[in-house]
């Protein structure tokens, strides 16, 4: 007997049919002798449905009731899961985050856990019961509604196993596992048998939309068994884990690419200590985070440098940015967008000379200008044109022999494409 926690996203409940396929599932861990708890998301697009109709009302709406409607969609999924379990013949009991004991901190739209108090959930499965969960939300100490911003219920499920002391934690997708790119682009993919945590949390964070970041990172620090399957086959999943075997001449594990980027140039800066530590101080404290940084040769005293934010913390970054111009003189700032940031990923780059040049050589055949750069010991990335970002993550899959000869598909038999 195991104690088991599995997470559904939104693609795999999103209809009645593909619940009552979830529900099936459950019941056969049940019927296994296995002790079950379920994270899920809303269905399908229920809470960009939610994010819609608030913007019909209010262009900008509080973030205290944004938590209370979107948390909303969750409760939905749970609640008709558990009727589809009962018809199977199988005790469920659905709770929403805070009655699952999820304590966040007090900030809405992207709260973090701070404790999990699961006594309710070891009662519910001593008494037979498959327990399921609301991902996405939690409550502070205060009794306030908060949710862990998109992808959160990833968070939970990481969490909860860790706080419950799970055998393993399954997250269930559209895809059998985690390829070597996007599958949806590249339909020659790799599909990995096992990952290490810091290639995942590389991945995700550099846009792999298979794993959240803060799960990933829960995952490492808690030492939690994740396993990523499709809830579509019965096929094996790919295993996260601390270290993962390297597949004999594969350097590159991964590529991934990230569409939320927007470039901010300020021009002509005075070339003094500290200028740096009070532009982005100034950010930082502004809660906005940088990413990539560039600075470009000194002329007449002048230096140009050059960041990236997210798309939605652009026009708060230029804000920032001309709001210390008395303290930072400058020439000029500008902004740039329609740009994405395409990234590769392996353990074994460090060790292996001619991998960036391999990918500057792949970025250049296809005639495209590479705009920054960016390093670690196992990523490099570089920001581009929008563009031609599905044929320069066609061409790097390529260049780095990651092509297989198997065609992936998404989704169940009836969603091939």
């Amino acid at each position: 007997m195991s104690l088991i926690v599995m997470k559904f996203g939104g693609s795999s409940v999103g209809s009645t049919e593909r619940m009552q396929r979830v529900a099936r599932r459950i019941a056969d861990y049940k019927e296994a002798g296995h002790k079950v708890v379920v994270v899920v998301s809303a269905m399908g697009d229920t809470t960009d449905d939610l994010i819609d109709q608030s913007k019909q009302l209010n262009s900008s709406p509080p973030a205290r009731e944004m938590d209370m409607l979107l948390t909303t969609g969750e409760q939905i999924s749970v609640a008709l899961l558990s009727m589809a379990i009962h018809q199977l013949g199988h005790g469920a009991m659905s709770f929403t985050g805070w009655q699952a004991g999820i304590r966040t901190e007090a900030v809405h739209s992207k709260a973090r856990i701070t404790d999990i108090r699961p006594e309710r959930l070891f009662k519910a499965l001593e008494e037979g019961n498959a327990v399921l969960i609301a991902g996405f939300q939690g409550m502070t100490e205060d009794g306030e509604i908060t949710t862990l911003g998109r992808g959160g219920s990833d968070t939970t499920a990481v969490a909860l196993a860790a706080a419950i002391k799970a055998d393993v934690c399954e997250i269930y997708t559209d895809v059998d596992g985690i390829y070597s790119t996007d599958p949806r682009i590249v339909k020659c993919a790799r599909k990995l048998n096992e990952i290490s945590y810091d290639e995942m949390l590389e991945l995700a964070n550099l846009g792999a939309a298979v794993l959240h970041p803060r799960a990933v990172e829960y995952a490492k620090n808690y030492n939690v068994r994740l396993v990523v399957r499709s809830s579509f086959t019965q096929n094996e999943g790919t295993s996260v884990k601390e270290e993962a075997v390297m597949e004999q001449g594969v350097v590159v594990r991964g590529i991934a690419y990230d569409k939320d980027v927007a470039r901010i140039s300020i021009l002509g800066v005075e070339d003094v200590p500290g200028v740096l530590a009070k532009v982005f101080g100034a950010l930082a404290s502004s809660g906005i985070d940088v990413d990539i940084i560039v600075q470009s040769g000194v002329q007449d005293g002048k230096a140009d440098f050059a960041f990236t934010v997210s798309l939605g913390d652009k026009e708060r970054a230029i804000g920032v940015v001309e709001s210390i111009r008395s303290e930072v003189p400058f020439r000029e700032v500008s902004s740039e967008v329609d740009l994405v940031k395409v990234s590769i990923v392996g353990a074994g780059m460090v060790s292996n000379p001619g991998v960036a040049a391999k990918m500057f050589e792949a970025i250049y055949n296809l005639g495209v200008s590479i705009k920054m750069v960016s390093t670690s010991e196992i990523r490099l990335s570089c920001i581009i044109s929008a563009e031609p970002v599905h044929d320069v993550v066609r061409a790097l899959h390529t260049a780095y022999g990651l092509d297989t000869t198997e065609q992936v598909f998404v989704g169940g038999p009836q969603d091939r494409r």
